[in-house]
């Protein structure tokens, strides 16, 4: 009795290519990222905005990196889980 052929997995692999090439480069943590730059006193008004919509507790919610641009300027990134549980 003869084993049966393999498969062809071509297609596979282009889905598995397609999918790594969307991906390349975002970070694979689970966390939703959203960069903004705005001046200072919205940057402050945006951030309390996260904090309130994305409880700290529940979605981990935090500033994961800024940067003090020139003019008063502020650019940061937000981040979070993408829902609570």
């Amino acid at each position: 009795m003869r084993t049966p052929a393999r498969p062809p997995l071509d297609g596979l692999k282009k889905q598995l290519d397609r999918r790594r090439a969307e991906h390349a480069g975002k970070p694979r943590d689970g966390f939703v990222r959203e960069t903004f730059v705005l001046s200072r006193s919205d940057a402050r008004l945006k951030a309390r905005e996260w904090f309130e919509r994305f409880p700290k507790q529940a979605y981990w919610t935090e500033i994961e990196s800024w940067f003090e641009r020139p003019g008063d300027v502020i650019e940061f990134t937000m981040r979070r889980l993408p829902a609570a549980d």
